[in-house]
């Protein structure tokens, strides 16, 4: 079964983009920060060991945004909350295993993303931890169907995160990959 990489973005707009880096360094400035970091990410992370697949908001810049190379599959993230739009990434990706990132994490490459499949090989689910108790990755064997409560009771951005989301996979064997940084403030720019 083919491998499938989900990367969550935003259009990168000013005021409409990593709002909290914003306000640290300029609406427009974060803006352009966060589409130079998702060009240098997706050449970072495409590898023919899986499929990049691109989970877009708004819905309506699906197909017509010029942000991103166009020669990769897009999606909508469609409504809700952030684990409302995992959870249907993670529900409709093609079969076998799939991880979801996002697109503000400048230490993903694609060694760490292959790490995290690897982990899937003996195990139901896969994290990569942020040092603030939230997560840059997580990832699913599917060998079953994705558990319906995935995500319900999430505390997003905050340091229960991660707690959380694991609390919501009760039964299943979870591993850990690398800690990685991501971008929310000027502080971790350095």
């Amino acid at each position: 079964m083919k491998r499938t990489l989900v990367i969550m973005l935003k259009e990168p707009r000013a005021g409409r983009v990593k709002t909290r880096l914003g306000r640290d360094i300029g609406m427009t400035a974060a803006a352009w920060w966060f589409r130079h970091q998702t060009r240098r990410l997706l050449r970072r992370v495409s590898d023919p060991r899986w499929t990049v697949v691109l989970a877009v908001a708004p819905h309506d810049r699906v197909k017509s945004s010029r942000a991103w190379p166009a020669h990769f599959q897009r999606i909508p993230q469609g409504s809700g909350n952030l684990g409302d739009r995992m959870a249907r990434a993670l529900r409709h990706a093609p079969a076998g295993p799939v991880c979801v990132i996002g697109g503000d994490i400048p230490g993903i490459t694609a060694p760490r993303i292959a790490e995290a499949f690897k982990a899937l090989g003996s195990n139901d689910a896969v994290f990569g931890p942020a040092p603030d108790g939230g997560y840059w990755l997580i990832g699913l064997r599917r060998s079953r169907a994705v558990p319906p409560r995935l995500f319900n009771g999430v505390r997003w951005s905050t340091e229960h995160a991660l707690a959380d989301t694991m609390a919501t996979l009760p039964d299943h064997r979870i591993a850990h990959v690398a800690t990685l940084q991501d971008v929310d403030t000027v502080e971790d720019l350095k």
